[in-house]
């Protein structure tokens, strides 16, 4: 940290102790926000860190040397019945409370963390600007930190910014991505590698997201494989437990005609962390995988369409962003051309394009 500190209302961290970081998104979201605690602790080695992320995002954060506890919201409570997401939340309040925070750092414009700041009554509390709310949302925060309008950037250093806007500047080697697999999703994998046949180097590619718009179509991603193999490399596949994902991965071997080594749907995330640090390279879409493998250090070629590399690429110099160069209404954000689903500037990108960014990494 600077020795002189131009804000005025800078915190004076050495009165701190205690912090709890909100962060209430998707999993790829959440792994951004893992820089924020290691610069925190960085600058002040004392404090203990606390995160607030949903229950199913946890092993993001997880293992972080930084973070001294998790705490969960159950997305899933209200399914379960009105007592026990009352329970659940009630248990969750209590739980907060008695960790005593002196500062609550809240890295979304989600209203939970207006009134967990009023709720918990830290003697600082940190949230963004919001357009949209008014003097309740302004006045549930000591300090706002300012969204940036117009021109993009990217989530690690939007989320940074709410350290920025009390006095802490992070160098560049603290934005570094943070995700610790663990000892056993590494026995796992070594596992998994060896059930399906898998020795020695490899190519790791995902090819679906939870959002189908922003995938490559089945048949270019069957081509890049088959150009992969024709290039001696050994390509492993994998996707998340769902149907859409699984049905995904049939149809791209049912494509090519033979048998592919395949994870899909048997990884946890740690385990899928695991596996991408062991990989030689990731090819994937704009997804929390890709992000994953990022954070993992590993060489990673990752294709955008509609949504925005300045703000979602990978964070990682070792990293190629493979998008389309004919499309000026990129990044639209929407899903699909015309909400239809399908985005022409992915369907549109040729295997070439993504081969030689892969040459371009592995080189590297």
């Amino acid at each position: 940290m600077n020795e002189f500190n131009p804000l005025r209302d800078a915190i004076p961290l050495r009165e701190v102790k205690r912090v709890l970081v909100i962060k209430l998104r998707h999993h790829g979201d959440v792994l951004l926000s893992s820089p924020v605690f290691s610069a925190l602790k960085l600058a002040a080695p004392q404090v203990e860190i606390d995160a607030l992320v949903y229950a199913d995002t946890a092993e993001m954060l997880s293992l972080h040397p930084a973070i001294s506890r998790v705490f969960e919201v159950d997305r899933k409570a209200k399914q379960k019945g009105a007592m026990h997401q009352l329970k659940s939340e009630l248990d969750l309040l209590a739980g907060l409370r008695a960790r005593s925070y002196d500062l609550i750092l809240h890295l979304t414009e989600h209203w939970r963390g207006a009134w967990l700041s009023r709720i918990l009554r830290p003697r600082w509390a940190v949230g963004c600007t919001r357009s949209d709310a008014g003097a309740l949302w302004r006045r549930s925060f000591s300090h706002l930190y300012k969204v940036s309008g117009g021109l993009p950037r990217h989530t690690v250093e939007r989320n940074l910014d709410a350290l920025r806007r009390i006095g802490v500047w992070p160098a560049p080697a603290q934005r570094r991505l943070v995700l610790v697999p663990g000892e056993a999703a590494e026995s796992s994998v070594r596992q998994h590698l060896a059930e399906v046949g898998v020795q020695g180097r490899f190519i790791h590619i995902h090819p679906a997201s939870r959002w189908f718009f922003k995938c490559w179509p089945v048949s270019r991603m069957a081509e890049l494989i088959s150009r992969l193999e024709q290039a001696g490399h050994c390509v492993l596949l994998t996707a998340a437990p769902s149907q859409d994902e699984l049905a995904m991965l049939a149809a791209i071997q049912s494509q090519l005609g033979h048998p592919v080594a395949t994870l899909g749907g048997k990884l946890s995330l740690k385990e899928l962390a695991a596996l991408t640090r062991m990989a030689d390279a990731f090819i994937g879409v704009d997804s929390a995988p890709m992000h994953i493998a990022a954070a993992m250090g590993t060489p990673t070629v990752a294709l955008f369409g509609p949504s925005g590399e300045k703000q979602w690429g990978p964070w990682s110099a070792q990293a190629r962003v493979v998008s389309s160069m004919h499309h000026p209404c990129r990044p639209c954000g929407n899903d699909g051309c015309g909400g239809g689903k399908v985005s022409d500037c992915l369907e549109s990108l040729p295997v070439e394009q993504v081969m030689a960014a892969l040459d371009e990494v592995l080189d590297k």
